[in-house]
């Protein structure tokens, strides 16, 4: 009988130890798993911050244009604005575009804090005065605010006239069905980071308004 009773504790040790090692693997997957949700939202959170601070500049350009203004580099209607030298290209401008990870602090000066459209002065860090509310303002608040720079390319040209620039399509412009050689085409990048500074997008789009001839 004490043998018995020797071989069942054992038996119970191994069972025991058993559902503690599986206990212990589905732990790890779960927390696996909830690094992975957490490193997605960053992710989306940053897109969606990139996205935003892209479209902000080109309304800005749009919105300004619609008012007969034509538009110039640099401008202080346009923030942070520069007319692209190949020749000699804007260092700051180059660091901003490349940087990895969230551009140093000189490079950030060369570019414009994103706070919403018309001076709308929303801080995405906080959220607050958003519809937002409580722990919705904490789980899509971003790290930092979106930040923006625009380049003045140069004049849209037809196909196979003048130098090569971004932007290959010439567009009709106004009542005209006529392709417009009046606009000029503008790049916008734009970064973002997620609910951590670890995690950043950049976004670029290019945009024809008119400019400053």
């Amino acid at each position: 009988m004490k043998s018995q009773r020797g071989v069942v504790l054992l038996m119970a040790l191994i069972l025991l130890l058993l559902l503690t090692m599986l206990a212990i693997s589905a732990a790890g997957r779960s927390l696996l798993q909830e690094r992975m949700v957490g490193g997605l939202r960053n992710a989306q959170l940053a897109e969606m911050g990139a996205e935003a601070a892209a479209r902000g500049a080109e309304w800005k350009l749009w919105s300004l244009s619609a008012r007969g203004l034509r538009l110039d580099c640099p401008s202080g209607l346009l923030g942070s604005c520069y007319s692209f030298d190949p020749v000699a290209p804007n260092i700051a401008v180059i660091h901003f575009r490349t940087s990895t990870g969230w551009p140093a602090n000189a490079d950030l000066n060369a570019s414009t804090e994103y706070r919403g459209d018309d001076g709308a002065a929303i801080d995405y860090t906080t959220l607050r005065g958003s519809t937002l509310t409580g722990e919705s303002q904490k789980i899509a608040g971003l790290a930092k605010n979106p930040r923006y720079i625009i380049e003045r390319l140069g004049p849209e040209t037809p196909p196979g006239v003048g130098s090569q620039i971004e932007g290959g399509v010439t567009a009709a412009y106004g009542s005209s069905s006529t392709p417009s050689t009046s606009l000029w085409v503008w790049r916008i990048t734009a970064r973002s980071t997620g609910g951590n500074a670890d995690t950043v997008r950049l976004v670029e789009s290019t945009f024809a308004a008119p400019g400053n001839n």
